[in-house]
């Protein structure tokens, strides 16, 4: 296959993430796959990324993400910034096939507004697309630039302009799925496990108080705005607070964590993710917001662990109530869920994941995707008469 593309990951974290990183993980995971069919990729991320590409392009030497707790007006040039070396990059050769791009807002608007003489660009939308609705509303970058959902449930809800410039949706996927079937199944534990950023929408604070009434362990790993130890948190000024996780995790979440039945343990990466992760009695989701992708559902299926959770976004696709999973759309039912789980076969997750969310089968529909809106894009304009 000849074809360049240039994968957009943004100036916030490096590709991978030191640990937490939704976007950053997503490339991470879909790039080394591409390669392997053949596509040369060409990365824009910050100069401390290491993975393995054909280019690397950056404006930051490392990720920006701390920033992000800064005034508006502090910040608001990072991402601009960002995109103007991509701009700059794409001006200057003529070899990028298509733009991949991962960057909020900003890299919609600025590589639709570079015309049509710019390669064409699928913009994946990897949030709530209730956001920034005059953008989506008003969006028009004719066959040149299109978009794609992480799930069907996520296309559904967007804005009529955003949806008549859609491909389609591609499901995220995760390395762990690689021969997951195949994996001896480990001890499972006691615990029960919320993986994610803490943050109203994942709804620790529900999870913890369940826990706490229903009586069953549970540790939320994930960090608390920019702060990925408890230590780190324990540390930090009154200025925090100015951070909407950091006041969520004082307000709502802390109460509960005792130590005992309810821990944060912070951000946890690589093997101990997975060891904690793997021997978990389930995972709980206990959304308050319509998730779109669900990267930690597809971890926790290919890791054998069944998926506990509000049946909102994008969890009705990924778990199937009863073989993978247990789905409800009462808060209050959870409780009773999570002391179900034992009933779900870990063995049939795995088969799951194997099937449906490894790195490939993410790959192959990307690449199906690059061509469709290749053929778009060059497709002759039939002239009225």
């Amino acid at each position: 296959m000849s074809l360049t593309v240039l994968m957009n990951a943004g100036p916030w974290l490096s590709v991978p993430p030191p640990g937490y990183g939704g976007i950053e993980n997503v490339v991470a995971t879909l790039v080394p796959a591409l390669r392997r069919l053949g596509v040369r990729v060409v990365l824009a991320s910050v100069g401390s990324s290491t993975l393995p590409v054909d280019e690397r392009i950056s404006v930051f030497a490392d990720g920006q993400f701390a920033a992000l707790q800064r005034p508006y007006n502090q910040v608001c040039g990072i991402s601009q910034a960002h995109l103007a070396g991509v701009v700059r990059e794409l001006h200057a050769r003529d070899d990028i096939d298509l733009v991949h791009d991962h960057v909020e807002a900003v890299g919609l608007a600025t590589l639709t507004a570079m015309g049509p003489d710019a390669p064409p660009v699928l913009h994946t939308l990897h949030w709530d697309l209730a956001k920034h609705p005059e953008l989506y509303g008003g969006l028009d970058g004719g066959d040149r630039v299109r978009v794609n959902g992480v799930s069907a449930a996520q296309l559904a809800r967007a804005p009529k302009a955003l949806r008549e410039h859609s491909v389609g949706h591609v499901h995220l996927a995760t390395p762990l799925a690689i021969d997951a079937h195949r994996r001896p199944g480990v001890a499972k534990g006691e615990h029960v496990l919320v993986l994610g950023r803490i943050t109203p929408g994942k709804g620790q604070d529900l999870a913890a108080r369940l826990a706490q009434r229903v009586g069953f362990p549970l540790v939320l790993a994930g960090p608390v705005g920019p702060y990925h130890r408890p230590a780190d948190l324990a540390a930090a000024g009154d200025d925090a607070r100015l951070n909407p996780d950091v006041r969520f995790f004082h307000d709502e979440v802390a109460r509960y964590v005792d130590g005992d039945r309810v821990r944060w343990v912070g951000t946890v990466a690589g093997r101990d993710r997975d060891e904690l992760l793997a021997g978990a009695r389930a995972t709980l989701f206990p959304l308050r917001w319509e998730e779109p992708g669900g990267t930690a559902v597809v971890e926790s299926l290919a890791l054998g662990t069944p998926v506990v959770a509000i049946a909102r976004g994008c969890l009705p696709e990924l778990v199937e109530h009863g073989r993978t999973g247990l789905l409800t759309a009462d808060e209050e039912e959870l409780g009773d869920l999570v002391l179900a789980a034992d009933l779900v076969e870990p063995d049939e997750c795995r088969r799951e994941a194997a099937a449906r969310f490894t790195p490939a089968v993410m790959a192959r529909r990307y690449v199906a995707l690059y061509d469709q809106l290749r053929r778009r894009s060059t497709a002759p304009t039939l002239q009225a008469a």
